[in-house]
C-alpha cells in the first residue's frame, strides 16, 4: 500500500493495492488499479501518516474503488457536482495515485486554469515562461519545446561557428546546465508532490539530482587554463553530434507540418488567421482557455483528459470538437479519453461511462439515454422478480407452519422433516435465481467459498434523490400586453475618440416580442450579437435606433453569462460572505431567514452548505445556484439566461430544464446547449419526442428559436435542428470532408 500527498491548496491522499509482480511491456494507455481510495483534506497536514488519518480529516472521495480504462476508449466521467470528479481528475494527471506509471503521457485541459494546466509533467515549464507570445506560438511550443529547441541550436551554433576555441564547449556546458536545472525543478516539484514510500523515491532522486547539479556546477565554472586538451577536444565533437540531433528536430517539414495541423485545430475552434496572431496575454479568458484546448488536442498523449471543453465554444466549435475527437478516436494508436461535459449531446461521441457515486467507480458501455433506461429496466425487473419470490416466500412459510402443526399433531416426522427442509430452503436459498451476466445460478459457479447463505438477496437499486429545482410562481400582471418587445431596433457601439467613422451595426431591424408564458431560444454563432441583444432585453444597454419598450408591472430576472465570476470577485472582496449572508443583504426588506433558507434549499443549497460555507469556496455549480437564487426571490415574470447551464453538472441541467419547462413566467434562452434548448423552448422530452401537456399548460404558449446572424433575426421554422443542420454542413467543409 503506497500514498501520495500533493502540496496544494488541497491534500490528496491517494491509495491502492499494489502487486509485487511486473508486468512487461505496458500499455501506458491502459489503466487497472485495485483499492483505490482518495480523500481530500482542506489542507497540508504536517505529520498526517496512514490512511485512517486522512480520512478522519478529510473528505473521503472514493472508498476500494477500482479505476480501470482500456486502450484507446472514450469515457464520460458523470456524477453529481460534489461528487470528486476534478480530483479524480487531477489524481489521474499528476500521477498521485500508486499503480499509474510515471512513463504514461498525461495532458489535461481544467477548466480552472487555462494557463498552463495542459502540459505533460515532462514538458513543464516554468512560470511567466511565454508571456507575449503569439497564439499560433505558443500552442507549437506547448506541443514541440520548439523555442527551447532552436534556443539550444542558437547557444550551440554560436560556440561551433565562433573564433573562440573553447566556444563549443562553453556552449555545450551552458546546455546541459539549463538542462540540469529544469531537470532539478522537474524532482523538487515531484518531491514536495508525493508522500509515503514513492514520496520517498522521489526524496531521494531529488538529493541525487541536487548532488549531480553541485558537482556539474564546478565544472561548468571552470577556467580555460583549467581544462585538458583531451577534454576540449571530446565536448567540441560533443557539442557539435547535440547541434546536429538538435536541427534534425526542427527540420522545416516536420515544423510545417505541426504548424499545419495546429492551424487546422485553432480554425475549428474558432480562431481566424488575425487572432492567431494575437498575444495570447492580449485574449479573453474564454479564447485562452480554447488556446489551451488546442495545445492540448495538439500533443502525442498516452491519456487525454478534458474537464468541461465546451464552456466557451459555440455550437460550430462543439460539432468541430466532436468530430475531430472521433476521428482521433478511429486512428491507428489513439489515445485514452476521459471527457467531463455537461452537454449530453457532445458526450454521445463517447463509447462508454464512468460513474463516480457513493464513493464509488462503475462503469457503462454504451451512452447517457441507454445507461438510463438500462437502470430503469433492471429495477423493474428485479422488483417483478422480488413481488414474486416474496408470494413464493409467503407460500413456503404457510407450507411449513401447516406441515409443522400437523405433524406435532399427528407425530408425523416426516411432515416435520418436510417442514424443517423448507425452512432451510426459504433462510438459505432463496435470493438471487439470475447470475451476474444474467444467466441461470448455479452455487458452485456463481458463489465459489463459504458463505452463510448461498443466495444474495434480491437488491432493488434504490434512486439517487432526484434533484428537484423549484421556480417561484411569478405575480399577477394585473392588466394583459407584451413584458418585453423591441420594434425596428439597432445598435452599434460609440465610436472612439478621434474616429470619424462610425462603428459596424451590431444589431439591426431587430423585431421581437415576449408574452407572459413564452419560450424564446436565440441561437447563433460567437460574434452573431446574442449578447448585445441579451443586454438590450434586461436594459444593460439602449438601442441605438428603433424602440424598446416593457410591461409597466414587469419583473425581470437576468442570468449573464459572468454572473459566476461576479461571485468569484464578490468572495475575494468579502472573505466571510455566506450564500445566506449575501441573501438576507440583498432580500431582507421581502424575506424572513425561514423564507430564504427555503429558497436556497429549494435551488441545492441547504443548511450549513448555505449558511457555514463562505462564497468563494462554493464550486462553480454551487455559484450557478446562489446566482439563480439572487434572481429568484423577487418573483420574476420573465427570465433571461445566458448560458446558464455552464457549471452544472447534467443532473441538475435536467432539473433545470424540466423546470424552466413548465414554469408559468416567460423564459428567453441563449444557449449552446442543443439538448438544453430543445426541452426548454421547444418542449421536447428527455427522449426528445413531443410532450404533450394534460393539464393545458402549453395552450397560447408560443415556443420560438430565432438565429442571429451578422447582426440580423431570423425565425427558424425548423428549430434547433435547422440551426444545428447548417452548422453541420459548415464543419464538414471546414474539415473537407
Amino acid at each position: 500500500m503506497t500514498s501520495m500527498e500533493a502540496e496544494s491548496a488541497v491534500t490528496i491522499l491517494c491509495t491502492s493495492k499494489q502487486t509485487r509482480f511486473n508486468i512487461g511491456s505496458p500499455n501506458y494507455r491502459e489503466l487497472d488499479i485495485e483499492g483505490l481510495n482518495i480523500t481530500v483534506a482542506s489542507g497540508p497536514k504536517s505529520g498526517t501518516k496512514g490512511k485512517g488519518k486522512a480520512k478522519s480529516e478529510g473528505t473521503e472521495i472514493l472508498n476500494n474503488a477500482k479505476l480501470r480504462l482500456k486502450a484507446g476508449q472514450r469515457y464520460a466521467l458523470i456524477g453529481r457536482n460534489g461528487t470528486g470528479k476534478s480530483t479524480l481528475l487531477k489524481a489521474i494527471a499528476e500521477k498521485l495515485i500508486p499503480g499509474v506509471p510515471e512513463e504514461t503521457r498525461m495532458v489535461i485541459l481544467q477548466q480552472t486554469d487555462a494557463g498552463d494546466s495542459n502540459t505533460d509533467e515532462s514538458s513543464a515549464s516554468t512560470p511567466g515562461k511565454g508571456e507575449g507570445r503569439a497564439v499560433l506560438e505558443e500552442v507549437i511550443e506547448r506541443a514541440t519545446s520548439k523555442q527551447e529547441v532552436q534556443q539550444e541550436i542558437k547557444v550551440l551554433s554560436g560556440g561551433v561557428d565562433g573564433g573562440d576555441p573553447f566556444g563549443a564547449l562553453r556552449a555545450f556546458r551552458k546546455v546541459n546546465h539549463e538542462r540540469l536545472q529544469k531537470e532539478l525543478f522537474l524532482k523538487d516539484k515531484d518531491a514536495r508532490l508525493r508522500s509515503g514510500a514513492r514520496g520517498m523515491q522521489a526524496r531521494k532522486a531529488l538529493i541525487a539530482m541536487e548532488k549531480k547539479v553541485a558537482e556539474f556546477r564546478s565544472e561548468y565554472e571552470q577556467k580555460d587554463e583549467a581544462i585538458s586538451p583531451e577534454i576540449l577536444a571530446k565536448e567540441t565533437s560533443e557539442a557539435a553530434d547535440m547541434l546536429g540531433e538538435l536541427e534534425l528536430q526542427v527540420e522545416p517539414s516536420e515544423l510545417a507540418e505541426t504548424e499545419s495541423k495546429a492551424k487546422k485545430i485553432l480554425t475549428g475552434l474558432g480562431f481566424t488567421e488575425a487572432r492567431m496572431d494575437q498575444p495570447v496575454s492580449s485574449l479573453s479568458g474564454g479564447w485562452k482557455m480554447r488556446t489551451a484546448l488546442a495545445a492540448a488536442l495538439l500533443q502525442d498523449t498516452d491519456i487525454l483528459i478534458l474537464d468541461e471543453p465546451t464552456n466557451f465554444l459555440d455550437l460550430l466549435g462543439i460539432i468541430w470538437l466532436q468530430r475531430h475527437l472521433t476521428a482521433v478516436a478511429e486512428s491507428a494508436d489513439p489515445p485514452t479519453l476521459i471527457l467531463v461535459s455537461h452537454d449530453r449531446d457532445f458526450i454521445s461521441l463517447c463509447t462508454d461511462l464512468l460513474i463516480i457515486k457513493d464513493k464509488e467507480l462503475t462503469y457503462f458501455h454504451g451512452d447517457l439515454p441507454m445507461y438510463e433506461s438500462s437502470r430503469v429496466e433492471k429495477k423493474a425487473y428485479l422488483t417483478k422478480m422480488k413481488e414474486a419470490q416474496d408470494k413464493q416466500k409467503e407460500h413456503i412459510q404457510q407450507t411449513v407452519q401447516r406441515n409443522v402443526r400437523e405433524g406435532k399433531t399427528k407425530d408425523d416426522q416426516n411432515k416435520i422433516r418436510q417442514a424443517k427442509s423448507r425452512q432451510k430452503k426459504l433462510d438459505d436459498r432463496m435470493g438471487m435465481e439470475v447470475s451476474a451476466k444474467g444467466g441461470r445460478f448455479k452455487l458452485n459457479r456463481d458463489l465459489v467459498g463459504y458463505h452463510l447463505t448461498s443466495r444474495s438477496d434480491i437488491d432493488i437499486p434504490q434512486d439517487e434523490r432526484p434533484i428537484n429545482l423549484i421556480l417561484p410562481d411569478p405575480p399577477e400582471l394585473r392588466f394583459p400586453g407584451a413584458l418585453l418587445s423591441l420594434e425596428k431596433v439597432a445598435f452599434r457601439y460609440p465610436k472612439d475618440a478621434g474616429t470619424k467613422t462610425a462603428s459596424p451595426l451590431v444589431l439591426q431591424d431587430i423585431n421581437l416580442s415576449i408574452n407572459m408564458g413564452d419560450r424564446i431560444g436565440i441561437v447563433g454563432l460567437n460574434g452573431s450579437g446574442k449578447s448585445t441583444l441579451i443586454n438590450l432585453l434586461a436594459e444593460e444597454t439602449k438601442p441605438t435606433a428603433g424602440t424598446s419598450t416593457k410591461h409597466p408591472r414587469l419583473k425581470l430576472g437576468y442570468y449573464s453569462q459572468h454572473a459566476v465570476e461576479a461571485l468569484q470577485q464578490m468572495g475575494r472582496s468579502d472573505p466571510a460572505l455566506t450564500s445566506l449572508a449575501l441573501l438576507k443583504q440583498e432580500a431582507a426588506d421581502e424575506l424572513d431567514d425561514g423564507d430564504i433558507r427555503a429558497l436556497l434549499g429549494s435551488l441545492g443549497l441547504p443548511g450549513r452548505l448555505a449558511s457555514d460555507v463562505p462564497v468563494r469556496k462554493l464550486s462553480g455549480g454551487q455559484l450557478v445556484r446562489l446566482e439563480m437564487a439572487r434572481i429568484l426571490w423577487k418573483r420574476p415574470h420573465c427570465l433571461v439566461l445566458d448560458e446558464v447551464t455552464t457549471h452544472l453538472d447534467y443532473e441538475t441541467v435536467a432539473a433545470l430544464r424540466q423546470a424552466l419547462k413548465h414554469w408559468d413566467g416567460a423564459v428567453v434562452l441563449v444557449s449552446h446547449d442543443r439538448w438544453f434548448v430543445r426541452g426548454v423552448v421547444e418542449g421536447l422530452g428527455d427522449d426528445e419526442s413531443g410532450e404533450e401537456s394534460d393539464d393545458g399548460e402549453d395552450v397560447g404558449r408560443r415556443r420560438l428559436v430565432y438565429r442571429l446572424r451578422a447582426g440580423k433575426m431570423n425565425l427558424l421554422e425548423g428549430g434547433v435542428q435547422e440551426f444545428e443542420d447548417g452548422v453541420e454542413k459548415r464543419v464538414r467543409k471546414l474539415m473537407g470532408s
